[in-house]
């Protein structure tokens, strides 16, 4: 399995927006959606503010791969749903401490829906 380098991992833990579509059954993608992004070591998540319905999280599960920009990063990637709550606490804390200018948005963020639609970013090697 591929990993973000520390370059990549630092131009879109910094970066402000993601920009994220998946692959649709034919392997074209689903037009790109801007959402919130957190980095947590070595990892990124997001998730979904309107939970496990929504569209592009819906997209998502179609085949579990799309792609991402952000910070001047360009990548396909997997996506790999994340169950842990100790884990999705740490997110929390991430999105808090990111997104704290926004405190208005942080209790929808780290809401039980959106926590039940957090998703792992993680590189797809070319070829896979």
């Amino acid at each position: 399995m591929a990993a973000w380098t520390s370059e990549e991992l630092k131009k879109i833990g910094s970066a402000e927006e993601l920009q994220i579509a998946s692959l649709r059954k034919d392997g074209s993608l689903r037009s790109m959606r801007i959402i919130w992004a957190v980095r947590l070591g070595d990892d990124i998540y997001v998730r979904s503010v309107s939970g496990r319905t929504s569209d592009w999280f819906r997209g998502v599960q179609t085949r579990y791969e799309g792609h991402i920009r952000a910070g001047g990063v360009d990548k396909d990637v997997t996506f790999v749903e994340e169950p842990d709550s100790n884990i999705n606490d740490q997110i929390d804390a991430a999105y808090a401490e990111k997104y704290r200018r926004y405190a208005s948005i942080i209790p929808s963020i780290n809401s039980p829906t959106a926590r039940a639609a957090t998703i792992k970013l993680v590189p797809r090697a070319i070829g896979t």
